[in-house]
């Protein structure tokens, strides 16, 4: 799906600005786009080119002093979050984007591969959360998992984005757990 992912990227002319790694499906994903003709821009905190896991073989290798440094970066330079399943640094990630969208920071595009229910839990979670009273669910539609690559290419060609109400407002106090 990485592979199929990037060729499709290549195909439409759209750019890859990924953490900059070469393990793992982003690694993949960077490899395919670039294969196929694509522009890919790494960013990467020193830290991780020098264990050895950064992709230096990319159209563009943006190299920073930390995690929060590349973030900034790839925020700034990108048009829209999209993740594949990964660890613990992709679900921060994927978190962090959903809570800036929330909180009004950016109108970005957010999508998941969900490839065989990968983020299900994540959305249990979600669910779990509104039905205590914790999330608004409106807020389930800050993010689009999709099942398959050409699902996640047709939410990112029609996304159009949309204000969210403040995220504090109309809570009523009886429903705020102790």
């Amino acid at each position: 799906a990485a592979e199929e992912l990037g060729e499709k990227m290549a195909r439409r002319d759209w750019q890859l600005v990924y953490g900059g790694g070469r393990v793992g499906l982003m690694g993949v994903l960077s490899r395919s786009l670039l294969a196929h003709g694509g522009h890919v821009t790494g960013v990467i905190p020193r830290a991780l080119l020098d264990l050895g896991v950064g992709e230096t073989k990319v159209s563009e290798l943006v190299v920073t002093d930390g995690l929060r440094d590349r973030k900034a970066i790839m925020d700034e330079r990108g048009d829209a979050f999209v993740a594949l399943p990964g660890g613990i640094g992709t679900l921060e990630e994927v978190l962090e984007a959903l809570t800036l969208k929330q909180l009004g920071y950016h109108r970005k595009a957010i999508a998941v591969l969900d490839l065989d229910g990968f983020f299900d839990p994540l959305w249990t979670q979600f669910q779990q959360g509104i039905d205590a009273g914790f999330i608004k669910p409106e807020f389930l539609d800050l993010w689009y998992p999709a099942r398959d690559v050409d699902a996640l290419l047709r939410y990112l060609d029609a996304y159009v984005p949309h204000s969210y109400g403040p995220k504090w407002t109309d809570r009523r106090a009886d429903r705020i757990p102790d």
